[in-house]
Formats: structure tokens, C-alpha cells, sequence
């Protein structure tokens, strides 16, 4: 089959590291061929179909020149098989845009992985909200008394952005509230900007996990994003030391509890992000971690994924 993966720039990739290129090596050494374009290359006229401007590659296996382009062409999206949106956060205008053309192309006949409107639908912060049993003491508001009250009550805290990633603008504030005033106007914009307020979880030490459900199953390995030097955040592109473990028995119940409810949902790759028993976030976009979970465990999760993929376009 031909996939098309609207990413991020193909120069920029870490191929080492990068979760979208292990799924184009994995669909290509099945005898798939790749396709790539940008969200800025999509277009729509009426009387025609969402189309895009694309790149048809070949993976080289070399690790500098990584891929040639055997063509350069302008091609509808229901024209693939499936379309991988793969694009990195943070969602904003632009991505919310993406999505409503992706979801055109999907009225048009094409079919896309993960879902446009279930993008929109979980916002990787506040889609852990529908499910509160697996969450710790958690408040989203703008009100700076509320988050101070918050604070009273935990007296060790996190506050973090709505529109974050890999740990940014992410605050610890402990029992002594220091600069608690100064950090909340920084993250609500003196009240114009609503904010992520959760107790600190000390398992934090242990890491962040990144457990990942794919086709509404968990993989059985996860990626714990361990802090290191007196950082808070466990985030890989904070400087977290990834380290892969099996997933624990509070891991399968979180991952199996979610998975079903949002494959149904048109999720086919979830990263729920868990320290020690406590859902965190629920992240859609573009999940990661495939190549550190193979390198030291020997799991194929991108063969899983392809696996996912396939039988979800028998259907």
C-alpha cells in the first residue's frame, strides 16, 4: 500500500531516534512505499479534493543521506491508502486547521491515522479529565486564588501549560509557595490563559513512563523519562534518561481501561504518560518512544504499529 505521513520537515529528523521514521522503515521493509508531505503543503479548491504537494521516498538505509525523493508531485489525499498525521505539537491554529483538511480528505474518501476529529476532541492535558479515577489531585483553571488555594491544600505542586511539550514552561512550587504569584501570572497571562495545577508526585524520581497503546492494546514495554541533575521533568528533550521496563500491573489497568475506549474513538497510537500510579497525560499527536523501547528490549513497536495499521484497513 501507499502511505502518505504529513510530518514535520524530513531534514530535521534524529533518525536514531525519530518514532515516524521507524514506521516508514518498518511499512517499507514490507514492501509498502512511503510518501511524505508537511501540513503547509495540503490545499483544497472546491470542485476538487484536499491534495498536497509530496514527496515520494525511498529509505537508504544509510545514516546521514537517509532517504532520496524518487518524486516530486502534487497528489490527492484520498489517492493513499492510509495518511499517517504525524506532525509534532504544539496544536495550534495551524495544526487545528490541518486537522479540518485532513477531515475533508476523510469525507472524500481517505483514510487517516489518528483520526482528525479525535486529535481535536483529546487535548493531551485536559483529555485525562474524563477519566478521574486514575488521575491524582488535579485542578484546571485561570483564577489565580483557586491555584493558590490548590497549593494550600497540597502544599508541593506542579503547574504546567495547556499548550506545552517535552516539559515546557512546566513549574515545581513546594511547601514554602515561592514565587508562586510570580510563576501563576507567568503561565495564565494574568488570567487570560488557563493553566494545569496537579500535586507533585515524588514517583516522579522513578520517572515519567510513557506507556504506549497501540490498536487499543499496550505495548509491554514502557519508556521511563527519568529526571536527572535536579530537574523536575522527565521529558526526553528536557534531558531525561530513558530507561525501558515492562509495564507493572497498575500500568495494564490504566492502558487497558483507556485502549478500547479510544481505539473506538479512531486513536490508533496513544501515549499515556504515568508516574508511578497516577495518569498524567493522555498524548495523541504523535506519540514517541518506539526506537529507545526496541534498542533495549528488543520490541518491534513500529512492527506493531504496522501491524495495527494494516488490519485497521481490512476493515
Amino acid at each position: 500500500m501507499n502511505i502518505l505521513f504529513v510530518a514535520d520537515p524530513l531534514a530535521s529528523f534524529k533518525i536514531y531516534k525519530d518514532t515516524t521514521f521507524a514506521m516508514m522503515r518498518e511499512a517499507q521493509s514490507r514492501g509498502h512505499t512511503i510518501t511524505a508531505c508537511q501540513p503547509e503543503h495540503m490545499s483544497w479548491v472546491r470542485g476538487g479534493q484536499v491534495q498536497a504537494q509530496v514527496q515520494d521516498i525511498h529509505l537508504t538505509g544509510d545514516a546521514k543521506d537517509w532517504f532520496t525523493t524518487t518524486a516530486t508531485r502534487t497528489a490527492t489525499l484520498a489517492s493513499f491508502d492510509a495518511i499517517v498525521m504525524r506532525k509534532d505539537p504544539p496544536f495550534d491554529s495551524e495544526f487545528f486547521y490541518a486537522t479540518h483538511l485532513l477531515e475533508q480528505a476523510e469525507r472524500e474518501g481517505a483514510k487517516v491515522f489518528n483520526k482528525p476529529r479525535a486529535l481535536r476532541d483529546h487535548p493531551e492535558k485536559l483529555a485525562i479529565l474524563e477519566f478521574p479515577q486514575f488521575i491524582g489531585p488535579t485542578l484546571v483553571s485561570r483564577d489565580a486564588a483557586e491555584i493558590k488555594r490548590f497549593h494550600a491544600e497540597h502544599r508541593d505542586i506542579i503547574l504546567k501549560p495547556l499548550d506545552g511539550m517535552g516539559g515546557t514552561g512546566i513549574f515545581r512550587v513546594k511547601d514554602d509557595g515561592l514565587n508562586l504569584g510570580s510563576i501563576i501570572e507567568t503561565l495564565n497571562r494574568d488570567g487570560a490563559e488557563t493553566v494545569m495545577v496537579q500535586k507533585f508526585l515524588p514517583a516522579i524520581s522513578e520517572g515519567d513512563k510513557r506507556v504506549l497503546v497501540i490498536g487499543g492494546k499496550p505495548v509491554p514495554f514502557c519508556l521511563a523519562r527519568i529526571p536527572q541533575g535536579g530537574e523536575v521533568r522527565g521529558n526526553l528533550a528536557a534531558g531525561g534518561k530513558g530507561v525501558a521496563r515492562p509495564l507493572t500491573e497498575r500500568d495494564y489497568d490504566i492502558a487497558n481501561a483507556l485502549g478500547p475506549i479510544l481505539a473506538a474513538r479512531g486513536l490508533l497510537l496513544v501515549g499515556l504518560d504515568v508516574i508511578g500510579d497516577s495518569l498524567t497525560e493522555i498524548n495523541v499527536t504523535s506519540p514517541t518512544c518506539f526506537q529507545e523501547i526496541f534498542d533495549q528490549t528488543g520490541c518491534n513497536v513500529a512492527g506493531l504499529f504496522v501491524d495495527a495499521l494494516e488490519a485497521a484497513l481490512q476493515h
